[in-house]
């Protein structure tokens, strides 16, 4: 099989010859690649030069042999068309310039075609998806409303999400009206990049775990699930992705994904019983990787003997990879997945 088609039967839980494998953040600092080409240009210059983006999604593929090429973006491309400044600081995240707080920013929000707004990442698409030819999967991706509206609501990144959490608990009225907007904006965006050639969809609540039980169900599900469902109609299999959510797997299984990608802090064998009869991704610690390589191949091993073969399983990372991870690392494990569960 190729590496395209061993990740759309393992998203669907039909056999593949082999364990798929790939890496979120696999197109970032870890390549020297990627280093050289940061010296020049800036993050939003190459995620919105078509050219630049495609060779740095491809990057990782030629050089770690994944089956997947997550499209070098980042999740806050659609402010773009919503009137929304913003810059990235590398050391920092996303520093939104003129935070959304109140009724009047919420009604200012423009809702613009995606074609419009970031024509660039579907034209970058279609370039990875034809130097591909079918033989690696093209992952396209948007951040899910809560984690969104997160970064609109406090202008960088937080651990307390204190002013969310104000807005969500204090004026539910004015929190439903954002994610009602964000939720259209996510929609068009996804399918757009569906018809440019996105072959599998993940979305990435990343922050979502900041939340209790009850107010996601309340405040965020609904929303990921009217998104997952849109992206389901287009035919294409889609991921659900965040961190620190142990709590919520239950709950985020129920937003209907083909898949739920688990970080390390619960065993891959655990998480899939509770996220029921659907595809699982992931679970090794990022942080792993660090060690020699001895460690990582253990560690590889206890993930693989975790999900026993079963179908459904797309070995990844719990979170991104770290600056710090060596590419040889990143290689051998791919061989070493791909070795270790070959099948007749």
């Amino acid at each position: 099989m190729t590496g395209a088609q061993r990740m759309l039967a393992t998203a669907r839980r039909q056999p593949a010859d082999r364990t798929p494998i790939w890496f979120m953040r696999q197109a970032g600092r870890c390549l020297a690649g990627y280093r050289a080409l940061r010296e020049t240009y800036d993050i939003l210059t190459i995620t919105r030069t078509p050219e630049l983006c495609a060779r740095v999604t491809l990057m990782p593929v030629e050089e770690f042999g994944v089956d997947a090429a997550v499209m070098y973006a980042d999740i806050m491309l659609p402010l773009i068309g919503m009137g929304v400044p913003f810059s990235i600081d590398p050391g920092v995240g996303p520093l939104i310039h003129e935070p959304v707080r109140s009724a009047a920013d919420i009604a200012a929000l423009r809702i613009v075609d995606p074609h419009e707004a970031t024509p660039d990442l579907f034209e970058a698409i279609k370039l990875v998806r034809g130097e591909l030819d079918g033989a690696t999967a093209v992952v396209g991706f948007a951040g899910g409303p809560f984690t969104v509206a997160s970064y609109m609501i406090e202008g960088k990144p937080t651990k307390e999400f204190a002013r969310t959490k104000a807005m969500l608990h204090g004026e539910p009225e004015l929190w439903h009206r954002l994610m009602e907007t964000l939720t259209g904006v996510t929609i068009t965006y996804l399918r757009a990049q569906v018809e440019a050639g996105a072959q599998m969809i993940q979305l990435f609540d990343s922050w979502a775990g900041a939340l209790s039980v009850s107010a996601y169900e309340t405040m965020v599900l609904p929303y990921s699930r009217r998104i997952l469902e849109a992206v389901a109609e287009t035919g294409v299999p889609t991921i659900h992705f965040g961190t620190t959510t142990s709590h919520l797997l239950e709950s985020m299984a129920r937003a209907g994904s083909d898949v739920i990608s688990v970080d390390w802090r619960l065993p891959l064998d655990e998480a899939w019983r509770r996220i029921g009869d659907r595809g699982i991704q992931g679970n090794l610690d990022p942080g792993v990787m660090l060690a020699p390589f001895d460690v990582v191949a253990r560690e590889a091993r206890q993930v693989l003997a975790q999900a026993a073969g079963r179908p459904g399983h797309i070995f990844n990372l719990g979170h991104g990879v770290l600056p710090e991870t060596s590419s040889d690392h990143l290689r051998r494990l791919a061989d070493l997945v791909h070795e270790e569960t070959a099948r007749a």
